[in-house]
């Protein structure tokens, strides 16, 4: 007696997380209101606090060597999309510095973008070809800021971002 055929099923196109996340973005309102109001309504000294000792242990080596020397009293704005949140910073004394305001160039793109630039994971020049990180301001100054990222080894691990 022969079996009947099995079933084919198939496979949604899309994961359930694809079709999750376009819910949630199609029901629920941006998140980038409150993340800019958030982003306000914190003082630059906290910012000082949580960002700076981060920032010049990621890039110690790089500062020892005086490869950000070429950055000394410049200021610098990296924002996501929608203007904020955002971080403004430059380099004096040989340290990187959070400062208020806005900076000589600005470097903009969505967060997604950062990532991919932060973890190497594609040609910085790409993300800025294909617009998915924009230069406005001192242009020459936001170019030698990508150059240098792009030259230098991060490491990002748990030991360089905590102060402990």
């Amino acid at each position: 007696m022969a079996l009947p055929p099995l079933a084919t099923h198939r496979l949604p196109a899309k994961p359930l997380i694809s079709d999750t996340l376009a819910l949630f973005s199609q029901y629920l309102p941006s998140p980038s209101p409150l993340l800019s109001a958030i982003d306000r309504s914190i003082p630059v000294p906290v910012k000082q606090v949580i960002a700076e000792a981060p920032l010049n242990r990621i890039f110690s080596e790089a500062i020892a060597d005086g490869e950000f020397d070429d950055f000394e009293s410049r200021r610098i704005r990296l924002e996501v999309n929608g203007g904020q949140p955002g971080i403004t910073f430059g380099f004096w004394a040989g340290r990187l510095r959070v400062l208020e305001g806005p900076g000589e160039a600005t470097i903009r793109g969505s967060l997604s973008a950062f990532k991919i630039l932060s973890e190497r994971r594609q040609d910085p020049d790409q993300l800025f070809f294909q617009r998915r990180l924009v230069i406005e301001g001192d242009t020459e100054l936001g170019l030698a800021l990508k150059n240098l990222l792009d030259s230098l080894e991060w490491d990002l691990s748990l030991r360089k971002l905590l102060p402990f």
